[in-house]
């Protein structure tokens, strides 16, 4: 069953992505969950709502790959959720406008992890650059695409 619901992994997600998506979600109706470990500010909206989990290592992430369903959006940064959520039938969006496919989602992994080995030898440090206009237009393109997809499906 497809259900077009958008799922945000909100704890690190930019605050101008989260407004894009509360801003997508009333103009197209469509179902947004955030989900954290901490309180989230959320517009009142029968459509927009915000999960707190426990603090624990990848509550967040274990709670979305459970509640996740072929054709939902799942905005995360976090390369192994994307994994999972691609393996579920989702599309997965990264906040700086990537999409994760079953076409690019395992080479993705594969680089996260080796960077991830070169971190904890030493060899490289450092993370992601600072989140940038270019960054926020990125999203806003690849989230329009899939609202674009969504309509005719609906009607």
């Amino acid at each position: 069953m497809i259900t077009n619901k958008i799922w945000v992994d909100a704890d690190a997600c930019p605050n101008p992505v989260k407004e894009m998506l509360f801003r997508a979600s009333e103009r197209k109706s469509i179902q947004l969950v955030l989900v954290a470990n901490q309180m989230i500010k959320v517009p009142i909206s029968p459509l927009i709502s915000m999960i707190r989990v426990s603090s624990g290592f990848d509550e967040a992430d274990n709670y979305i790959v459970e509640q996740v369903a072929q054709g939902d959006l799942v905005v995360t940064a976090d390369i192994p959720l994307a994994s999972d959520a691609v393996d579920k039938g989702a599309l997965v969006l990264n906040p700086r406008g990537t999409v994760y496919t079953v076409e690019n989602i395992k080479q993705i992994l594969t680089m996260r992890d080796f960077m991830e080995e070169m971190r904890s030898s030493g060899i490289h440090t450092g993370g992601p650059n600072s989140f940038s206009q270019t960054d926020k237009h990125a999203f806003a393109q690849a989230l329009d695409k899939w609202l674009a997809k969504l309509i005719p499906s609906k009607i």
